[in-house]
């Protein structure tokens, strides 16, 4: 095993307590609870990004269901534009501008949201009906 390549030179030792500690455990319950704080808060952060993960996947699912026409009318048209446009320009063309347009220098971003990713922030989502 390399330690190196596996990081284990550089765990905590609370981890590496927690790691070689018999079951069931042998250490007060002080040690106990801060671990398990430690795996909920974990938790926590894990399961709030799978949430917005899921509200993401119910707004792409609202844009193609039809159940708001006029977002799913933007929706189709831009669909068809982006086609036409992927149609006729090379792949090293679009590669090349979207590149250009990822690393543009910072005086020349905005710090507002693009239009079409505010649209779709904007768009309902399960938990926003369910309120």
């Amino acid at each position: 095993m390399d330690t190196r390549l596996s990081h284990a030179d550089s765990a905590h030792p609370d981890e590496l307590d927690e790691e070689f500690d018999t079951f069931p455990t042998s250490r007060p319950s002080d040690i106990v609870r801060m671990r398990y704080d430690r795996l909920r808060s974990i938790a926590g952060r894990i399961q709030t990004v799978v949430g917005d993960l899921a509200t993401q996947g119910e707004r792409l699912q609202s844009l193609l269901s039809w159940r708001d026409p006029r977002a799913t009318a933007l929706f189709v048209l831009f669909c068809l534009i982006a086609a036409v446009i992927l149609y006729v320009t090379p792949f090293q063309v679009v590669a090349l501008c979207i590149g250009i347009y990822a690393l543009r220098h910072p005086r020349f971003r905005y710090k507002l949201p693009s239009v079409p990713l505010n649209f779709f922030r904007r768009l309902p989502a399960r938990t926003d009906c369910m309120l």
